[in-house]
């Protein structure tokens, strides 16, 4: 699917000269597969003085966040098995509540897009936390109601989670993209991602721990409390890099100098023109390149579902586990997960900063761990407990490896519209979330087993490789033709732009 200073970034302008005296400006980053990226350089000004370290506090504070996002979206699934005895649920219908998530995150996808565009990274993401976490704490009052009551109040707060969730990828992206110079961008973009993993890690053993021990309702209690807190503490914390206390000239400049937007979020004023905003939704589609990554992170995605959904019911039903035990369980994976994850952005960047093309530099551990992650069809063959661990193990470590959309979204969305690019990119991806458990709850119901589920997962690992090899091309920051931009307000008009007609 992922603000104190709120000063206004409208949707799709472009950045201004930066206000500071260092004045660098950002590489080119229209990169072919014969060009190394340049890596980014401290001016003679800046030279002097020691950079901070700033950028990795904030990668800190979006790693945590991201946790907290990705356990809650993985309370349902914990919870699962005793939501389904409580209210007599068939696979299908817990295919379409596990789902609900994802149908409204999806349909949220451009408007959290525009937020981010519009309001800034700071207030839309703090809204983002603090809703979702709301919400996710209520998930533990659907025990008041019965029958079909208690289903529609659990389906229409899975729902609420999804659409205030919307923002939270798009802002990861929207942020590394002001923070980060290129040749790191994918490491941080890994990192932010991995955190998908480390919430498996961290919390599964936790909420099997609390469903075993204090019933399934603990666990939404817990989980939305958590999502409270840290929305205060990102209050507190994130800023654009041009705001932040405690950045020095040296790190800003040497941000910028390797392609950082610094002026995101930076209230800096532009007079370039404004874009219409159908128009640049039809532009980016209309991008081969851009359509072969949206088209890729939705066969990646579907492996993300499967394990936040019905991993832990496949342990549960097809392995016959305890819910205690397959809480434990389910974290083994999700560290090889996490270790691939931050791998694959190392793997990444050190290539880049080798000398190969970002493209390459890219596409190499995207293909690598999709390879990897088509294993987990071998499970059907095995019957030992310990070897189905193994093999999703070395299925999710693959994934982990591969899960660089977010820096490539980084590496291409247009500067003027980086939060609607990467809402785009989400609705794609997360359209999975939508599909992928009611596919296998049909599956389910259709065979009695797993075994067709896991082929259908794999399967999506082999379309997103052919998409990155065959569809992609050169992955290059995107830009826009003329004929997207809308003149900006004349005198006659009394100061009013078209765009404020449109809705850019």
């Amino acid at each position: 699917m992922t603000d104190d200073k709120d000063q206004v970034v409208n949707d799709c302008k472009q950045e201004t000269a930066p206000a500071k005296p260092v004045q660098v400006h950002a590489a080119p980053l229209a990169i072919h597969l014969e060009t190394p990226v340049k890596t980014s350089t401290i001016p003679a000004g800046a030279a002097g003085a020691k950079a901070t370290r700033v950028r990795w506090g904030i990668l800190a504070i979006l790693f945590i966040v991201t946790t907290i996002n990705y356990a809650d979206r993985a309370t349902i699934s914990i919870a699962g098995p005793e939501l389904k005895k409580l209210l007599d649920l068939s696979p299908v219908e817990m295919g379409f509540i596990f789902s609900a998530f994802a149908w409204s995150y999806v349909l949220a996808q451009l408007p959290g897009g525009w937020l981010l565009d519009r309001f800034g990274s700071k207030i839309t993401y703090f809204f983002s936390i603090f809703l979702w976490s709301v919400f996710t704490l209520m998930m533990g009052w659907v025990g008041f109601f019965t029958g079909g009551t208690a289903v529609a109040v659990l389906i229409g707060l899975r729902l609420l989670v999804g659409a205030a969730e919307a923002p939270s990828f798009p802002g990861n992206s929207r942020i590394t993209s002001a923070w980060f110079p290129t040749s790191e961008r994918g490491k941080a973009a890994a990192i932010f991602n991995s955190a998908q993993y480390f919430a498996t890690v961290l919390f599964a053993p936790i909420m099997g721990w609390l469903v075993h021990t204090f019933g399934w309702e603990s666990v939404f209690y817990v989980m939305g409390g958590l999502g409270i807190v840290m929305a205060f503490i990102w209050r507190k914390t994130i800023y654009g890099p041009k705001n932040h206390p405690r950045i020095n000239a040296a790190e800003l400049a040497y941000i910028e100098a390797g392609g950082g937007l610094v002026d995101l979020d930076s209230g800096t004023k532009s007079s370039a023109p404004k874009i219409n905003t159908l128009a640049c939704i039809k532009e980016l589609l209309s991008s081969r390149m851009l359509l072969g990554i949206y088209i890729g992170q939705y066969c990646i995605n579907t492996l993300t579902y499967f394990f936040l959904t019905w991993f832990p019911v496949y342990l549960v039903t097809e392995r016959h586990m305890t819910i205690l035990k397959a809480g434990f369980i389910a974290a083994l994976p999700a560290v090889a997960g996490f270790l691939g994850g931050v791998l694959g952005g190392v793997i990444s960047d050190r290539m880049i900063k080798s000398g190969y093309s970002l493209s390459v530099a890219r596409k190499t551990p995207i293909v690598g761990g999709m390879l990897l992650a088509m294993s987990m069809i071998f499970c059907n063959y095995v019957t030992a407990d310990w070897l189905v661990v193994a093999i999703m193990a070395l299925a999710f470590f693959g994934k982990g490896i591969g899960a660089l959309g977010w820096a490539v979204v980084s590496d291409t969305s247009p500067k003027e519209a980086g939060g609607l690019s990467g809402g785009l990119f989400n609705t794609f991806g997360n359209t999975a979330g939508i599909t992928t458990p009611i596919v296998i709850g049909f599956i389910l119901q259709a065979t009695g087993s797993f075994a067709g589920a896991l082929v259908f997962v794999g399967a999506n690992a082999a379309v997103a490789i052919l998409c990155y090899l065959f569809m992609v091309g050169d992955i290059k920051r995107f830009e826009f033709k003329k004929s997207v931009m809308l003149p900006e307000a004349s005198p006659a008009t009394g100061g009013r732009s078209a765009a404020s007609k449109v809705g850019a």
